[in-house]
């Protein structure tokens, strides 16, 4: 196993978080080494594909909007640095039975930071955006901040200024293991052997095997988009309709409008077929499709028509669907990011400010601290 140098830290994992991670490191002058097992681009985790939403007044808790907002900041200064455009600002509307306590946590979170939500009733949502069917009996929250997230053009963006500012990032290089000391990390992969004064894991569905001997309640998810080419397109661009969710008796759905030669897209959210990122699925079977053609009918009539993509996307779960981020209990100089459970990507600008803080100052003025992995303590002794 030849020597292949010492650097400042070791990111593995070039997806979503760790080129965030890479870039945020580079920009404040650190070496950085950035290690992924696929060639750039790949399709194999979760940051791949389209689409991305992004919301403000944030439904899983209020505590992740002071990281959602530095996200917002941090694309728009990606933009800026690029010349890209990467987000896109439609509102959002998330549709279901009107019950008490619907939009509860969207309306504390609003209420806590100053935010804009609106409480549609069926008919203000369908005479607002003429794509929705309504079921009497339901209602809508709508944020019009929310919009969406370019993914494939994020990552390489952050890849590019990454490397541009002297990190070296190996695609197509696989971990085979990895040790600390109180001199620093040392990677070992199947040609080099690295070393460095800090590691970064930020592997996605592989952040299990990578951190195993943590016992992290982590649980990949095979999950799937379909993306419809609509019989009634003046209905569904962006520029008059928003990125949506619906909760019915069909499940949990979500989706972003219509994109140039992308079509609409839709995908499943609160239930996946569980996996590893070596056994998941990478084919959709017709009655998917078909089930999401019924649900676009059923709720937005004149959504489907042609299949343009189907694409598999993987979910790294954990009990409460919160992320987890935190410092290894044993080794102090290696720190990780890890089940984003599929509401994470848009958080990723904001995930790789804040893991080059911990891998370089051993703390960060963020608010991180709800997503401790200690809050599984039972469960990962």
């Amino acid at each position: 196993m030849r020597s292949a140098g010492r650097y400042e830290v070791i990111v593995v994992g070039l997806g979503g978080m760790g080129s965030a991670t890479a870039y945020h490191l580079a920009r404040r002058g650190r070496r950085v080494l950035g290690l992924d097992a696929f060639a750039r681009g790949h399709h194999n985790g979760s940051s791949h594909g389209r689409s991305r939403g992004i919301r403000e007044a944030y439904g899983e808790s209020p505590a992740y909007v002071p990281l959602v907002q530095h996200a917002y900041a941090l694309w728009r200064e990606l933009e800026a640095e690029t010349g890209q455009h990467l987000l896109t600002i439609t509102g959002g509307i998330s549709i279901g039975p009107a019950e008490p306590g619907f939009g509860a946590t969207q309306k504390e979170s609003a209420a806590r930071y100053g935010l804009t939500v609106e409480e549609l009733t069926a008919d203000e949502i369908m005479a607002r955006w003429p794509g929705f069917r309504v079921p009497e009996g339901y209602q809508g929250m709508y944020d019009p901040h929310t919009g969406f997230l370019l993914p494939e053009p994020c990552v390489a963006a952050h890849l590019d200024l990454a490397a541009k500012q002297g990190a070296a990032l190996h695609h197509g290089e696989a971990v085979r293991r990895w040790s600390a000391d109180g001199a620093g990390v040392r990677v070992e992969t199947e040609t080099a052997a690295y070393t460095a004064d800090a590691l970064v894991i930020t592997a996605g569905p592989w952040a299990g095997e990578i951190l195993a001997d943590l016992h992290l309640p982590l649980e990949p998810w095979r999950m799937y988009n379909v993306y419809f080419a609509p019989t009634r397109p003046e209905r569904f661009g962006p520029e008059r309709f928003p990125v949506y969710g619906i909760r019915g008796p069909e499940g949990s759905y979500y989706g972003v409008p219509m994109l140039p030669g992308d079509g609409l897209k839709i995908g499943r959210h609160d239930r996946g077929e569980p996996c590893t990122p070596e056994t998941a699925r990478r084919t959709i079977a017709p009655e998917e499709i078909a089930l999401t053609r019924a649900v676009l009918d059923a709720y937005m009539p004149g959504a489907t028509g042609e299949v343009l993509a189907a694409t598999t996307c993987l979910y790294t779960m954990t009990p409460d669907s919160h992320f987890i981020i935190d410092r290894h209990p044993a080794h102090a100089r290696v720190v990780y990011a890890a089940g984003f459970s599929g509401h994470g990507f848009k958080f990723s600008a904001a995930i790789g400010d804040v893991m080059a803080d911990l891998a370089t100052d051993g703390t960060t003025r963020h608010p991180i601290g709800f997503l401790a992995a200690s809050r599984f303590a039972a469960t990962t002794t």
